[in-house]
């Protein structure tokens, strides 16, 4: 099959736009594939086309999406879902035709127009994160929502999805995120890290690593201040027990936590509000890229599971490139460096840049990501979430698998029934948690957090559940459309 199209990149966030831009300047014709009607991703996140409201963008969000709208060679396709990488894995090439043209890739996407298959010579996968989901309960009530959730409403939208506002959880963001709430006319009652503020405070080695990254530093110091000009409480070594409501969100039980994050009896105090935003870190979206057979490592300050990649950011699957949160968990700054070092190998792969010209281009490059590592590793070290302290909000009742309605009794027991169970997808396949829509994107942390503790065994052990296509929920018409598309032109 015929296509114009050297460079698919998924995704059109910081690192997505700095890949595509740097490949199309060097002459790649290059398609982009977001899931959004606007590039920018959440961190640069701009309202839908046709709403009045215009985004707030920082200066080098402006930059950043300026550059990609004027680079040459760029097709955009918005509004559209990747489902499924194929010619990397054998078995896998039945689900869209068959095998690829020597030299090229396939991706099924879903558009508004329906299915299709797209055949470049290499992928830039840049799908970045989602929050990490934190069960506890009453984490399913209306009104329970994640800190990019409650950013996303704000951002795309200019709405308050609520009155008053309790955020919880053990993230950075969530200072960012109240600042926000509040400078939108919200109530925002209380703000509650489980970690205590000595754990947080900087030693010498982090003050060395937060040079270069000053403007970092700055944002959340003027939250803070903001927060504190309107006199929001922010207290610390503070944990959420349980939410409560009927039919929705009308107040939350918080607790103080000890030295080792576990909630301590007897100081439990309940908060009326109407919204719970929750902001625990985040999780890559590694979906696309452990289908396409990608390796993984387990890194857990980054995210959890992320992509192996060498250092022009090419994985072990030849032609498949990443960056951003894909790689660890490290922010909009350290994504959109990567995004370029990945387009300066990418197009080493297609023969546009020689080793020594790609060389020297990168070479400023890696120096700003080196800084920028150095950084995300100092801060992540910090507020890392402990798996020990985030099963402790778990009880038998509560539910881990919204969709198929399992809860961690049922883990626990099928585990105690079953004691040769000991992998991820030897669980899935007994209680059915993570066969829902969401395919385990909310319940595979906590239920491997469960595995974890009550096996002994280790992350690397249990696994993931294992990424099948489509990695996300596309109609049954549209997977029939690619289909169809092979077979017209075989």
């Amino acid at each position: 099959m015929s296509n114009p199209t050297d460079v698919v990149v998924v995704g059109a966030g910081p690192a997505g736009l700095a890949a595509a831009a740097t490949l199309g300047r060097h002459g790649a014709r290059v398609t982009v594939v977001d899931e959004q009607q606007r590039p920018g991703g959440q961190i640069y996140r701009q309202p839908p086309t046709g709403h009045t409201r215009t985004g707030r963008r920082t200066e080098a969000g402006r930059a950043l999406l300026a550059e990609a709208a004027a680079a040459p060679h760029l097709d955009w396709l918005p509004d559209t879902v990747a489902w499924g990488v194929f010619g990397t894995r054998a078995g896998l090439d039945d689900y869209a035709g068959p095998a690829p043209a020597p030299g090229r890739l396939r991706l099924g996407v879903h558009t508004p127009d329906g299915g299709r298959t797209l055949e470049p010579a290499a992928l830039v996968l840049t799908a970045g994160a989602y929050d990490l989901p934190v069960p506890f309960p009453g984490w399913t009530l209306p009104g329970v929502l994640t800190a990019g959730g409650v950013q996303t409403f704000l951002k795309a939208q200019g709405l308050l999805p609520g009155r008053r506002f309790v955020l919880a959880g053990g993230h950075p963001l969530l200072l960012v995120v109240a600042a926000q709430l509040v400078a939108a006319g919200a109530h925002v009652v209380e703000v509650a890290f489980s970690q205590h503020l000595r754990t947080l405070l900087p030693g010498p080695r982090d003050l060395a690593a937060a040079v270069g990254n000053a403007a970092k530093l700055a944002e959340g110091a003027a939250a803070l201040r903001h927060l504190r000009r309107a006199r929001v409480p922010v207290r610390f070594g503070t944990v959420i027990r349980a939410a409560h409501g009927d039919p929705e969100l009308d107040g939350v039980v918080l607790s103080r936590v000890d030295a080792a994050g576990l909630p301590v009896p007897g100081t439990e105090r309940t908060v009326a509000c109407d919204v719970l935003a929750l902001g625990y870190g985040f999780v890559p979206s590694t979906e696309l890229a452990r289908q396409a057979g990608c390796a993984v490592a387990w890194r857990p300050a980054e995210g959890g599971w992320i992509v192996d990649h060498d250092d022009w950011m090419r994985t072990s699957v030849p032609g498949i490139s990443v960056a951003g949160e894909l790689t660890g968990v490290a922010g909009a700054e350290q994504a959109e460096v990567e995004g370029r070092l990945a387009a300066y190998g990418t197009l080493q792969t297609l023969g546009l840049l020689d080793a020594d010209r790609a060389a020297a281009l990168a070479r400023p490059v890696r120096r700003i990501l080196a800084r920028r590592r150095r950084f995300a590793a100092a801060v992540l070290s910090r507020f890392a979430p402990d798996p020990a302290a985030l099963n402790a909000l778990v009880t038998d009742d509560t539910v881990l698998c919204r969709c198929e309605e399992v809860t961690a009794g049922d883990i626990r027991r099928a585990l105690c029934d079953h004691p040769h169970l000991g992998t991820a997808n030897a669980v899935k396949l007994l209680t059915r948690a993570g066969m829902g829509l969401c395919q385990g994107r909310s319940c595979q942390p906590a239920v491997c957090r469960l595995i974890a503790e009550q096996t002994g065994r280790s992350p690397e052990q249990i696994g993931a559940f294992t990424a099948q296509p489509p990695v996300k929920p596309v109609p049954l018409a549209s997977l029939a459309a690619a289909a169809r598309q092979h077979d017209d032109q075989g």
